[in-house]
Formats: C-alpha cells, sequence, structure tokens
C-alpha cells in the first residue's frame, strides 16, 4: 500500500487493508528493532510534535520511533508555542510545514489536527484528540493479533466510559477490521449515535458487529478482549470524579468479569491505569472515595491475562509503522 503523503488522523480515513499493510509493516519494524537491525531509512529528515496534553507513551514513542528512524526530533509543548494564542492554527501549520516533513499532535479538538494537516502541507499524524485516538488502535490490534493469532471475529468489549475518544477508535477499529465490538457502559456514556450508526456500516461488509449494552453479564459473556481506561478523560475538573465513579463502578474489569469472558481472554488498557496507590492520584481518590482500585482491580492488572505493556511497547512499533508510510516513497 502506497501511504506516502498520508495524514494519519482517524482510522475512518484507512480502508482495512491500509490498516493491515501498517501492521504488518510495525511487525516488520519491530522485529528488527528486537534482534538490533539497523532502520533508518528517513536520515536527513525532520519531524516536530505539538503536545498540549501531557504523555508519556505518545512523547516517547514519537521521539524513539523518529530516532530509530534517522529522523530529527522537535518538542514543543504548550509553554514553547504560540499556537492558538498568538498565531493561529493555520500560520503555525503553514509555519512548521516548512521547516518539518511531519507533525505530530496530541491535544483536545480533532479540528485542530484537520487544521494542521489542511494548511502544513506535510502529513499530520494524531496522538489524541478528545474524539480520537488513532495510534492507539495500530498498537492495540498488532497486541490483538500477537496474542489471539487473529483479529476477524474477535469479541472485544470496553466497559466503563464508552464515550470518550479511545472507545470511539476502538469502535472504528473493530468495524474495520470484521471485529465484534460491544459497549459495556451507562446510557448515557454510550458513544455518539451518528458515530454508532457510521461503525454499524462499516461493520456489516467486514464481517464485524457493534453492540451497545447496559448489562455487565451481557457485554462480558464469552468476550475475548476486555478493555477499559480511566473514568475520567484528562482535562476533566475533579468535580467531576465522584458523579464519574457512582455511575460508573459497577463497570470496573475483575474477576467477575473474566470469569464470564472466553477462556483465553486477555485484560486491555491504554494506560495510565489507576489500579492501586502507587499514585499520587490513586492516593487522592482512595482518600476521597475509599477507593483502592478504579476502572480494574489490581489482581487483573498483574495478572496473566493483562497484556497492557505489549501494548504499550507496541506503541513505538506501530507509531514507528505510521511515519515510515508517510513519509517514504518506498
Amino acid at each position: 500500500m502506497n501511504l506516502y503523503g498520508r495524514s494519519f488522523l482517524t482510522l475512518l480515513d484507512f480502508t482495512p487493508e491500509e490498516i493491515r499493510s501498517l501492521l504488518d509493516l510495525a511487525r516488520r519494524l519491530k522485529r528488527e528493532k528486537h534482534l538490533r537491525i539497523g532502520h533508518r531509512h528517513l536520515m536527513g529528515r525532520n519531524i516536530v510534535l505539538l503536545f498540549e496534553k501531557t504523555s508519556t507513551r505518545t512523547r516517547c514513542a514519537f521521539e524513539v520511533a523518529g530516532r530509530d528512524l534517522g529522523m530529527g526530533v522537535t518538542f514543543l509543548d504548550p509553554a514553547s508555542s504560540q499556537m492558538g494564542r498568538k498565531e493561529s492554527i493555520e500560520d503555525t501549520a503553514r509555519v512548521l510545514g516548512r521547516m518539518y516533513d511531519g507533525i505530530e499532535y496530541r491535544g483536545f479538538s480533532q479540528n485542530t489536527v484537520e487544521l494542521l494537516a489542511k494548511y502544513s502541507g506535510v502529513p499530520v499524524w494524531n496522538g489524541l484528540t478528545d474524539q480520537f485516538h488513532p495510534t492507539q488502535m495500530l498498537a492495540d490490534l498488532l497486541t490483538i493479533d500477537e496474542h489471539l493469532h487473529r483479529l476477524e471475529g474477535v469479541r472485544l468489549t470496553f466497559m466503563g466510559d464508552a464515550r470518550n475518544n479511545v472507545a470511539n477508535s476502538l469502535m472504528i477499529a473493530c468495524a474495520k477490521m470484521g471485529m465484534h465490538f460491544t459497549a459495556c457502559a451507562p446510557a448515557s456514556r454510550f458513544p455518539d449515535a451518528d458515530l454508532v450508526k457510521t461503525a454499524r456500516e462499516i461493520a456489516v461488509p467486514n464481517g464485524g458487529s457493534v453492540t451497545l449494552t447496559t448489562d455487565v453479564a451481557e457485554g462480558t459473556q464469552g468476550a475475548d478482549v476486555l478493555y477499559t481506561d480511566i473514568w475520567v478523560s484528562m482535562g476533566e475538573p475533579e468535580s467531576v470524579w465522584k458523579e464519574r465513579i457512582d455511575l460508573l463502578r459497577p463497570y470496573q474489569v475483575n474477576a467477575a468479569a473474566f470469569e464470564n469472558a472466553a477462556e483465553d481472554a486477555i485484560f486491555m488498557h491504554c494506560l495510565p491505569s489507576y489500579h492501586d496507590l502507587k499514585t499520587e492520584v490513586g492516593k487522592q481518590i482512595h482518600e476521597r472515595f475509599g477507593l483502592a482500585e478504579m476502572e480494574v482491580t489490581d489482581e487483573i492488572f498483574e495478572s496473566e491475562r493483562s497484556v497492557v505493556f505489549d501494548e504499550a511497547e507496541n506503541r513505538l512499533h506501530t507509531i514507528k509503522a505510521v511515519i515510515l508510510a508517510t513519509l517514504s516513497k518506498q
């Protein structure tokens, strides 16, 4: 597949065949990385990372990926850029497009990353917006395929706040790849109805499906993958915590949920996770609400079923594949 010059903003823009080609490339690059085979295919090229939201995995994955490919990498946090304050997004895009071969954006509005792609003249990669998280999806698909040895027909259940960017993107990813996606959540936290309609239209010809349920027993029955995310997204005020915890507590991923899942089911989480009291936020939650664990129990997080750190590593290999595929004519 020739993806040269393309931006990577949402999986809605890519065919199942194009997604598979990126996964195949990621597998090759991962193998080469583990064997210490150099692949500095983009020597002399430069990329810039625009971060309005902090991240461990996304920043490290893009920086290491760029350097493994032989590229120069510039990181700009909100204090290092005038974008949106003293300079419009459009003007910022046109300036950066003259200096860099590619732009990564991680922030809030999907419109921002769309404008960067429209005006920069170079490939733009979505590291996360409030609506979509496509680079996470490639890592997730690669991880599922590595552990279950298939994608088509896999039953993935997302438990918790199914209206967030990760659930949105999982629904589209599953629809594209012929998987069966279930959002197991309170009805008020189901994905947007229009996006559900779109996902179902995509899923049918690919042999997949999209199901919404408030019933945990129904949602976890026979699932091959149980997936969750933190209950309050980045940037939301602390005042949201109590309401969200009360609403989502029945949808915690725990031993009971896994007893209902498939025998070889795996647990996935995009991280970070509040599964213990080893973080400042975890301690604050415990002090305020008496919870030592939130969206997943520590028992499950640390179990053999958990593939979260394979998933985290795969952010590097899949992001590297996206950069190489969109900046190389080969």
